[in-house]
């Protein structure tokens, strides 16, 4: 049997590398094939066995005009695909539900989908939220109907604001128990001869005229030469030469 799709349907049917019709072909038994005329998509279903065809047809059709999901409707979905935030769970043919990973783990945090899900399990869930552009958020079940706790993975938790430390608690500068300036004593504490009264240091310079340095020398080199009979140039005269 052949019958025509919406040709942007086309690749939903086939699906990545083939997954959605090679998964229909394997669950009916039926061949399927999908090509185009460039306007339309053309499906050829083809089997023995007449129910084969028809359910292969039927889940076609339904991937191309999905059902709508109900709201708080349980399903039996099986997991079509792992993501770093959860599950996609198929709830009716061509329409999947996301699973967060926040509400898997049956009350342990699970840091990976894949530690608790794996491709094809079969999961209960319930349709929680369905939003305008037909986004289904799933919620895992119990065969009650009973809500299965999450492990609140994915996320940081919730750590509470941070409170500030009272600066009053830590205690001021005064409260260091350090000196202060008035415990060290200034310097009018200290017991200091006043300057006039201090004793010459041994190392203080003492001027010497260089005459007297002289005088000095030639004693010691040629001793005691007797009274200084060097006049000064007044009692010669004052150096003038007698003109002729």
């Amino acid at each position: 049997v052949s019958f025509t799709i919406p040709l942007d349907k086309v690749g939903e049917v086939i699906g990545p590398k083939g997954k959605v019709i090679n998964t229909i072909q394997q669950e009916t038994g039926a061949d399927i094939a999908v090509s185009d005329d460039g306007a339309v998509g053309i499906v050829t279903v083809g089997s023995p066995d007449n129910f084969r065809v028809e359910d292969a047809k039927a889940r076609i059709l339904a991937i191309v005009d999905p059902p709508t999901a109900e709201l708080n409707a349980i399903y039996d979905g099986r997991v079509v695909s792992t993501t770093k935030f959860g599950a996609f769970v198929n709830i009716l043919p061509g329409r999947d539900g996301l699973v967060h990973i926040s509400k898997l783990g049956n009350g342990q945090r699970v840091n990976n989908v894949e530690d608790v899900l794996t491709l094809g399990d079969v999961i209960r869930v319930r349709v929680d939220d369905v939003d305008d552009k037909g986004k289904v958020s799933l919620t895992p079940v119990d065969e009650e109907g009973n809500d299965i706790p999450g492990g609140g993975g994915g996320g940081g938790g919730d750590r509470g604001p941070r409170e500030r430390r009272d600066r009053d608690d830590r205690g001021g500068r005064d409260d260091r128990g350090g000196r202060g300036r008035d415990d060290r004593g200034g310097r009018s504490d200290r017991d200091r001869a006043p300057r006039e009264d201090r004793a010459p240091r041994g190392d203080a310079p003492v001027e010497v005229s260089f005459e007297a340095e002289f005088d000095s020398e030639m004693r010691n080199e040629f001793g005691d030469l007797g009274p200084d009979t060097r006049g000064s140039r007044d009692d010669r005269g004052n150096g003038n030469r007698r003109r002729r």
